[in-house]
This record gives structure tokens, sequence and C-alpha cells, in this order.
């Protein structure tokens, strides 16, 4: 007859099912896990992040990023950290974002780092406002980001990853359309198109 398992497979089941567990937590409250997830072109959202009635996996993911969320009756932020053609976002690179006209009654902007922080510069540009941007002559906005200075709306980065945030204020998608169908037929994102790179790539 074989005896009990031995301490030393006791202690190491133990560990492995420590390791596995703390993994899948920490990969269901990434950007890689879907439940919730809504997806328009290279920009995502959640929109049952609502401090007070999200999911549990929405919770985690508030925990882990420390970002307050915009509440249901608010807006809804879209991030994006790869272009209209899946490649991931480098602050060397210029990109073109446009054409900006969602449905909102006010949008921002916003160029953040790999730590989620705006990106040093001297002009002190962090992102725009609807409220302060230079349009096209039919309303929508295009903005500019790289390291090179350009004309009209610029914002500057640096290199290494980078990721845009486009928050919709009072819009239809955050007050009833929260769901990947209802929001792809009342908004239409605005595509993140790459040009020249510092280190030569091209579009």
């Amino acid at each position: 007859m074989r005896g009990p398992p031995s301490n030393i497979g006791l202690a190491y089941a133990l560990v492995l099912g420590a390791v596995v567990a703390l993994g899948l937590t920490w990969w269901t409250t990434g950007d890689a896990f879907q439940i919730g997830a809504l997806r328009i072109g290279p920009w995502q959202a959640w929109p049952l992040t609502d401090p007070l009635n999200a999911d549990r996996y929405s919770r985690a993911r508030i925990a882990r990023s420390g970002d307050l969320p915009l509440g249901p009756g608010e807006g809804l932020a879209f991030t994006a950290r790869v272009d209209s053609e899946g490649r991931a976002l480098d602050g060397s690179c210029h990109y073109t974002i446009s054409p900006i006209l969602p449905p909102a009654r006010w949008w921002t902007l916003s160029l953040y780092d790999e730590a989620g922080k705006p990106i040093a510069n001297p002009s002190e540009r962090f992102g725009f406002a609807s409220s302060a941007v230079l349009r096209g002559e039919n309303g929508a906005a295009a903005i500019e980001t790289g390291p090179v200075l350009q004309p009209g709306n610029w914002l500057p980065s640096a290199a290494g990853p980078i990721s845009l945030v486009l928050r919709l204020y009072d819009s239809p998608v955050s007050t009833g359309l929260g769901t990947e169908l209802g929001a792809r037929r009342a908004i239409e994102m605005p595509d993140i198109k790459r040009g020249a790179c510092q280190n030569g790539s091209q579009s």
C-alpha cells in the first residue's frame, strides 16, 4: 500500500495552485481579458466599470489600475494601445488620429506613456478638448502625435510605448447603448494611422 503523500509533494501542489490562481487573477484584470470589453477598431472601453454596479472582473481592473472610471451617466473612456493596423503605438512614430467627430456633447483626447502618465514636454501639452481644437470644414478634428513638432493639433510624444485615451462625455454610448452592437451603430471611432518613425519605420 502507498503511504500518504509526502510533505514535499503537498507543498509543491499548494505552491503550484497559488501560482496558477494568481496568474489567472492577473490575466483577468488585464487588457487581454475581454469579458465586458467593448472594442471598436483599435479602441477599447469597459462600459461595465461603474464603481457602484461593476461586475467582479471590472472591480478588480479598477483596483489594479487605480483609475477612477466615469459613471454610466457621465461618459465613457476609450483607450488605444495599437494603431488601426494592430501595431503597438510607439512614441517615436508619427500618428494621425482622425476623423474625430463622436456623438458626444464634449470629448477629450489625451496621450500617456507606458506607466499611464502624461509625457513631459516643454509646451506642457498633454491632450486636447473638443472646445479648444482646430476643426476641418465638416466639423471633424484631426490630431497629430509624434516626437517632431507639427502644425495644428499636435501632441508631443517620446520614444517608447504610448497609449491614447478618448473620453466621451454626455454620449449615447454611455447612456443606454453600452453594447458592442449598439455602440457600433451609434459611433464611428477615429482611425489611428502611423507615419514615419525616428527609427526609420514607415506606415
